[in-house]
């Protein structure tokens, strides 16, 4: 049968359906591990949300795997040849994400493509879970179903699905054949006809075949352009992707390619931009870095005695911990963290600037161990974690220190996949990530009341055994989880009363609760890090805690609504504190009263009087010029989509805002070697990692 060309256009509009939805399909569970922060959506509410809120997702995908789709379809140049390629090839890929998903809760990303590209797609097997036989078998039919289909189809089909067929037109018909008396002045014309058909079979040739090319071409530029910009504000693509409904979520890669498609969500984290290359990036501008550093390090380990790994670290990240009280317009009826405030008087400690306001946990931690600064990339890089490490060849951290990777363990009591964890610790250099999943599971996992999280007590009762068992030095990074939103008067007779010092302004019923609940929650912490201070105090080797809130929850309505209290709502509480057997305790920092993350190491090192690599150097230097500093940061719950505008926020050694423009010589030129150090780290050329800079 002949099928005409409208029946194809109608097909391609068909199958670009039936695989967009298998490719949703690929990554949407009967359930979900993750119940709290990123709730299920399955391919109908993708679908759904075009009407029910405006959101044309569903349509950006059936765009891409349409241009996709097209490029194949001019390559083979055969509808049920091209066709069936994209269903095996999709079914394949949503096989695999389906696996990678119920076995990690963790989609596809852009560092496993170069897993494969670089011969190791065999680390895709690990992907399969036991018992999947029925499901791969099932998967293996109907493929062959599809190919003996459309093998069917392409039997049936006059044209056998070529699509693209300028070849000329035969030579009678092209040209026709003018008769004369004589055979000779026939034969003649006849050679004509032939010549001006064969002519015109070769110029239908040539513009099939550009055409073809054009096809393809377009297509596939058109994607890579859009993987190349969705991911980087104030582009054409990235607003229009965002028009279109697309919104980043980075802390879980399993939500993100629910909320935006898995294509979308692939493209989306395949090129971020990280910093822009300063203008004297060079290696021999690096070898200066680091020659101007190691003199640094050796002027300040003039006075230092001790190595990093003669003493035992732990860092604790305490999620959403800070002192409710300091929030403008609250009252409380207590002081819900008086340890933490006692433990301050004869210690290093005082307050951490934050990047985050209700989230970025993450990017907290990443500079913590890495010592990078957010307010150094681009801010098109929201999270480190998810967009930048799994690619990265080169990541220098703090325990990295302590030499071989048995020397360093992880402990986060949830799920091990949040924020690509399992993955990025591997690549630190962690030998153990205890979470509440396999292989590692964490030892205590007691939960207080209704709270859906495990507490701070049995996260530090986890640590400390683990450090008890453990003779020798080692570096210990935990991720608590007990203070995370929501908060919904979880805790049995909570006393802690918020109220509005503001009488004008009230506090709302939701506010109210969720501030009563946090602060309980906060008190408990404060009780729990004093318990765990004295277990670490009965260790007979040495042990030198940070310990840090990573932002403020985001429930503080009235307060946020003021961009006037912008600071005061990214100011958490820390503290770096020394055991009894380190020699150190109550040695207490003249610089320690403003921080932020990027200047733990540094500080930690200053703490145990640990003598500094030429990187550690320059952190020291620089916090004795700019006490903490973080990217522009806004009043409201930490997204990846919006980006506030201005220039880093700098805080000076008495917590006062500083302007870059107002920084003596001395501080711009650690400025600007701090954006060559990152950069070269990040996204150069690593010229400093043969240089001893970091170790």
């Amino acid at each position: 049968m002949h099928i005409p060309g409208w029946v194809y256009v109608l097909l391609f509009v068909l199958f670009d359906i039936i695989m967009t939805v298998i490719l949703q399909k690929g990554v949407t569970q009967n359930d979900t591990r993750v119940k709290l922060s990123s709730p299920l959506t399955g391919v109908w509410g993708m679908v759904s949300k075009m009407w029910r809120e405006c959101n044309f997702v569903f349509v950006l995908n059936l765009l891409l795997v349409g241009f996709i789709y097209l490029a194949v379809l001019m390559l083979f140049n055969r509808f049920w040849i091209a066709t069936p390629v994209m269903l095996v090839l999709v079914i394949l890929i949503a096989l695999v994400e389906h696996f990678k998903v119920s076995v990690r809760y963790e989609t596809i990303l852009p560092s496993d493509v170069s897993f494969v590209s670089n011969g190791d797609a065999g680390s895709l097997f690990s992907f399969i879970p036991s018992g999947s036989g029925g499901l791969i078998a099932a998967v293996v039919v109907a493929m062959v179903l599809v190919v003996v289909l459309f093998v069917a189809l392409n039997h049936f089909d006059m044209r056998h699905g070529k699509m693209i067929d300028f070849v000329g037109h035969r030579a009678g018909d092209a040209v026709g054949v003018v008769r004369h008396e004589t055979d000779g002045q026939a034969n003649e014309s006849e050679s004509k006809g032939g010549n001006r058909a064969d002519g015109g079979r070769r110029a239908g040739k040539s513009l099939g075949a550009a055409l073809r090319i054009v096809c393809i071409a377009v297509p596939l530029l058109l994607v890579l352009g859009f993987s190349y910009q969705v991911g980087q504000i104030n582009t054409f693509t990235n607003a229009f992707a965002k028009t279109m409904g697309y919104i980043p979520s980075m802390w879980d890669s399993v939500y993100d390619a629910q909320r935006n498609g898995p294509l979308v969500s692939f493209l989306g984290q395949a090129h971020p931009k990280v910093m822009d290359q300063p203008s004297d990036y060079s290696e021999a501008t690096m070898k200066q870095v680091a020659k101007r550093y190691s003199a640094e390090a050796a002027k300040i380990n003039k006075t230092r005695t001790a190595k990093m790994s003669d003493s035992s670290v732990v860092f604790i990240l305490s999620e959403s911990y800070s002192d409710p009280s300091r929030v403008p317009g609250i009252k409380l009826n207590h002081d819900p963290i008086p340890n933490t405030r006692e433990i301050r008087k004869h210690t290093t400690g005082g307050y951490m600037l934050s990047s985050g306001y209700g989230g970025g946990t993450a990017n907290l931690e990443y500079m913590s161990l890495t010592g990078m600064s957010m307010a150094n990339f681009d801010p098109s890089l929201t999270s480190p974690y998810q967009q930048l490490i799994p690619g990265e060849k080169w990541t220098p951290t703090i325990n990295q220190l302590w030499g071989s990777k048995e020397h360093s363990v992880a402990f986060h009591p949830y799920e091990p996949s949040m924020y690509l964890r399992a993955n990025n610790y591997k690549k630190f250099g962690f030998s153990h990530f205890y979470s509440l999943e396999p292989p590692d599971v964490i030892a205590h996992r007691a939960k207080i009341d209704s709270s859906p999280y495990v507490s701070d007590a049995s996260s530090y009762q986890s640590v400390y055994e683990s450090m008890k068992k453990n003779p020798q030095n080692e570096f210990v990074q935990l991720a608590t989880m007990q203070n995370h939103m929501p908060y919904q008067n979880w805790y049995k007779g909570n006393d802690f009363k918020a109220r509005s010092t503001d009488p004008s302004q009230p506090l709302g019923a939701d506010e109210n609760e969720s501030i009563n609940t946090y602060a309980k929650g906060a008190n408990i912490t404060d009780a729990a890090t004093a318990k765990f201070l004295r277990q670490m105090d009965s260790l007979k080797k040495p042990v030198t805690v940070v310990f840090y809130g990573d932002h403020l929850p985001g429930i503080y309505k009235t307060a946020s609504a003021d961009q006037k209290n912008s600071l005061a709502l990214h100011t958490t509480d820390y503290f770096i504190w020394s055991n009894k057997a380190s020699g150190r305790q109550g040695y207490k920092s003249p610089d320690g009263q403003y921080s932020s993350p990027n200047f733990f190491m540094a500080q930690a090192a200053e703490q145990t009087n640990s003598k500094v690599t030429p990187f550690l150097a320059f952190l020291t230097r620089l916090h004795g010029k700019v006490s903490a500093m973080e990217p522009p940061v806004v009043n409201q719950i930490q997204g990846w989509s919006r980006i506030p505008e201005g220039q880093p926020i700098y805080l000076d050694a008495k917590g006062q805002p500083m302007a870059a423009s107002d920084f003596d010589a001395q501080t711009k030129q650690l400025m600007h070697d701090y954006k060559l150090i990152q950069y070269d780290v990040t996204a150069g050329k690593g010229y400093l990692k043969d240089a001893g800079f970091m170790d």
